[in-house]
């Protein structure tokens, strides 16, 4: 087989930028979210490692044919079944042919790694043998399979790209291809005993030494893994240009599954070196973890990429740059881990006062972003000018950026042992867990305080950008059409039990879901306490705005009063296990239950889930019982009861101005669903013990009954015949024809939006003025 013109360029520069990611991400803005000049892409010669977030999927470009302009910055819009699917299928045979002349160009690197195999083996039973079999065997383990693999499915998809008809089907050849990973899985096992006895026969054999700079067997053997990622890339862009009716779309997802979960299981086995910098000393320093975290500084929020590494914690942000440079971090401080201490409760100096956003600014930012998301639709629908469209975006960004920004109330503080302290916010107790675990297992190790120089420093700081695994702002702007945009609605969870504890103790359980790019808790069981095998049985409706991903965090109840922690949202409970699984959506999007099981430090959490989607959440059926008040016209509740308000919305109310207007998550943390079902039955009964079950309940779960008797009215309280007048008095009010509108009544704040979370043509949020966060109707 002769080699492509393609293998004179660097490594597989062609084909990524075929492959060539569009987004809107961390380097075009500055730590406050100031858009900064746009630099060159890094010319990074390798992964660091094979990153499955969801901004790392392919963005596939079209090319400028008539302007000559090379590779589009505009992202290509996913098919749907009935959507041009002619240009569908010139986009699939697009996919098709970049890969193809991938697959040649990987077939001819494994033609080249296996070339001096034959000759080596041939020696290995001579009086002189350059390599023992053994040694040959380590070395080659599983190249000639995986060859063989790749040029039996490059024979079979061949033909079909260079016959090309709407009739093609290839879908088997690549489910077949993700089904032999397990070769691939045996490759990976033997990496690092491959490359280590490439290098020892290197330095210890002359010979072996010249077929190594001929043939650069470290460099090819890196080849098998980095063309996984690159498949599975292809895959996903199939998918995007092939209609779900489609015979192909069900064996290529099937296909994307395997390959993805089979990252997920080698990702820790990569080259660790392919994520660490050689200092000046001639030292290793890896790249453990690193992601984007606010940080107060000097009495504001700043957004910072920090890196952990072997021996030190920095935290950077992206210098601004002139077009056509190279982008760099500034390193604004570093602490040694062998400095690096966290601060006990008791010992924690109180910290500078945290502004803490108001819920409502948060609910509101959050419409504005799903305002600009119907906009693009609507435009992409109309097919819209793309600068138009650009412009909604870079808006969104912004928007999304402000909410990324503000929204953390989490403290994670660390401490430097010669005085200087640092703190940053997170949304989620998960994150700030797996930080400061990263953290104590690299501080078990032997290590030594020091000083980087001012060389060492530049050294260090100008290898993050080559070395980070996270790319992009996790805002959803970043993430590609076709990418799945989550679940919205409601997911029912029970909590069931958990078992695996040493020892008895006060257990309990929160749940935490992705929405915006961020993770929030949702949802908390009750304290089972002083026991090893807790049984909860606990329901829980958390709504879901784009959700992927459900949280589990199992927690030991800390009640003693001296551990309190000075921070107000510091939670000083001790997590005892944690987990995660993915929202599959057609896993989920089914009528029964669901159960699971999550491991976590020996822990066994069980659990059980189903998902209703906000389109059924949202059928208003009336009650058939009309003595109750639940699906009951707001209008029968009132005359039968002989008030304008009904007693189950003044009693609720009344009750959470009582005691839950300081509690954190006030109508955004789930209440129990059996409590908020034991509410709704009581007060469908008109129960004279009421009031003694409203005071004795949590908070939560009457906040969710509140909730639930707006979302059952069998008409929304700003009636659908007046629904219209509404809209027109509030442009007429305001004089705004789109974004986010706000109009006061005497008792209510009535909010409007294009569109709500889901892309509902219009969106309502009833505020009663009493209540610290939105009731939505």
């Amino acid at each position: 087989m002769e080699p492509l013109s393609h293998r004179g360029l660097p490594r597989l520069s062609w084909i990524d930028t075929l492959y060539s990611n569009f987004n809107y991400g961390a380097e075009d803005y500055d730590a406050e979210g100031n858009e900064e000049p746009k630099a060159l892409p890094e010319g990074s010669e390798t992964m660091p490692y094979i990153d499955e977030s969801p901004t790392m999927s392919p963005q596939l470009s079209a090319r400028g044919q008539e302007s000559g302009d090379g590779v589009s910055p505009t992202p290509t819009d996913g098919l749907n079944t009935g959507v041009d699917a002619g240009k569908g299928l010139e986009m699939r045979k697009l996919v098709l042919s970049g890969f193809l002349a991938s697959e040649e160009i990987y077939i001819n690197q494994l033609e080249a790694l296996l070339l001096p195999m034959k000759p080596l083996k041939a020696t290995a039973t001579t009086s002189q043998p350059v390599l023992t079999l053994q040694q040959i065997e380590t070395i080659f383990y599983k190249i000639q399979d995986i060859y063989e693999i790749h040029k039996e499915f490059y024979d079979n998809l061949c033909p079909k790209v260079q016959q090309w008809d709407s009739n093609i089907t290839m879908g088997h050849l690549f489910q077949k291809l993700a089904s032999q990973l397990g070769v691939y899985k045996a490759f990976v096992d033997n990496y690092k005993i491959a490359l280590e006895t490439a290098e020892k026969c290197s330095h210890s054999n002359n010979q072996f030494q010249k077929i190594s700079e001929v043939t650069p067997t470290g460099t090819l053997l890196y080849k098998p893994i980095d063309r996984v990622t690159r498949s599975t890339l292809v895959l996903h862009d199939l998918l995007k240009h092939t209609p779900s009716d489609h015979p192909d779309y069900p064996l290529l997802q099937d296909a994307l599954r395997i390959s993805q979960n089979f990252l997920s299981s080698i990702n820790e086995d990569i080259d660790p070196r392919r994520t660490a910098v050689t200092t000046p000393k001639g030292e290793t320093r890896q790249l453990i973890k690193d992601g984007f975290l606010v940080e107060l500084s000097e009495g504001s929020r700043k957004l910072r990429h920090v890196f952990l590494f072997t021996d030190v914690l920095l935290c950077a942000k992206l210098k601004k740059t002139a077009v056509g440079k190279h982008q760099q971090y500034d390193c604004k401080w570093y602490v040694p881990l062998a400095d690096l201490v966290f601060p006990s409760p008791e010992e924690s100096e109180h910290c500078p006062q945290v502004h803490v956003i108001p819920d409502h600014e948060l609910e509101d930012m959050k419409m504005k972003i799903s305002a600009i998301k119907s906009e693009v639709q609507k435009e992409k629908a109309n097919k819209g000018q793309s600068r138009a469209i650009e412009r909604l975006k870079k808006k969104m960004f912004e928007n999304e950026f402000w909410l990324l920004l503000n929204s953390p109330a989490i403290p994670f503080r660390i401490h430097n042992r010669n005085g200087k302290s640092y703190l940053f916010l997170l949304s989620s107790d998960y994150e700030r867990s797996e930080w400061r675990e990263a953290i104590q297992k690299l501080q078990k190790k032997d290590l030594q305080a020091f000083v980087l120089s001012s060389v060492e420093l530049q050294v260090l700081t100008g290898s993050c950008f080559k070395l980070r695994t996270v790319h992009n702002i996790p805002v959803t702007s970043n993430k590609d059409d076709d990418e799945s945009p989550g679940l919205y609605g409601f997911l029912h969870v029970i909590v069931h039990s958990a078992k695996g504890f040493k020892q008895s103790a006060n257990l309990y359980c929160t749940l935490e879901v992705d929405s915006f790019g961020y993770f929030v808790s949702k949802a908390k069981t009750r304290v089972f306490r002083d026991t090893t095998e807790p049984q909860w049985n606990e329901e829980f409706e958390i709504e879901l705005e784009g959700s992927q991903s459900l949280r589990i965090l199992c927690y030991e109840k800390c009640y003693d009063k001296t551990k309190l922690n000075k921070d107000n949202n510091e939670i000083v409970d001790k997590i005892m296990g944690k987990g995660q699984i993915q929202l599959d959506p057609q896993a989920v999007q089914t009528k029964n239950w669901h159960m699971d099981v999550i491991e976590m430090n020996g822990i066994k959490v069980e659990f059980s889930m189903k998902f209703t989607s906000r389109d059924m959440s949202l059928k208003r059926t009336p009650s058939k019982k009309q003595t109750g008040v639940f699906g009951v016209k707001i209008s029968v509740v009132t005359k039968r009861e002989r008030s304008k308000v009904p007693y189950i919305v003044r009693q609720c109310i009344e009750e959470v101005e009582k005691r839950g207007i300081e509690e954190v998550g006030i109508y955004r943390i789930s209440g129990v669903a059996t409590d908020i079902q034991a509410l709704k039955a009581v007060f469908d009964a008109n129960n004279k013990d009421i009031l003694v079950m409203l005071s004795d309940m949590d908070i939560n779960a009457i906040a969710g009954t509140l909730k639930l008797y707006f979302r059952e009215l069998p008409e929304p309280l700003l009636t659908d015949r007046l629904y219209p007048a509404f809209m027109e008095g509030i442009g007429k009010a305001l004089g705004m024809r789109r974004g986010l509108a706000m109009l006061l009544f005497p008792t209510v704040l009535l909010m409007q939006a294009n569109a709500g979370a889901a892309g509902w043509e219009e969106g309502l949020v009833f505020v009663p003025l009493h209540c610290p966060m939105a009731v939505l109707l």
